[in-house]
């Protein structure tokens, strides 16, 4: 897993849709899996979507908090 993948998901915000404007880390396991039947987007948007969505579906958001600012 590349470290910076994981701070990006911290970081990152979503740019469309009903979640827009969240950091990719707070998106619901829900919205993860419809991107994972439907098909992420391409790019790096969508390769972090897919590793946010296999880091909800194992359940270790635990290993994000460290990375989060303090607001």
């Amino acid at each position: 897993m590349n470290p910076d993948a994981l701070q990006r998901l911290v970081s990152v915000r979503m740019p469309f849709g009903k979640y827009k404007g969240r950091f990719l880390a707070d998106l619901p396991g829900q919205y993860l899996n419809w991107f994972a039947r439907e098909g992420f987007p391409p790019g790096e948007l969508g390769r972090l979507l897919a590793l946010m969505h296999e880091i909800d579906h194992n359940g270790l958001q635990h290993l994000l908090a460290p990375l989060r600012r303090p607001d």
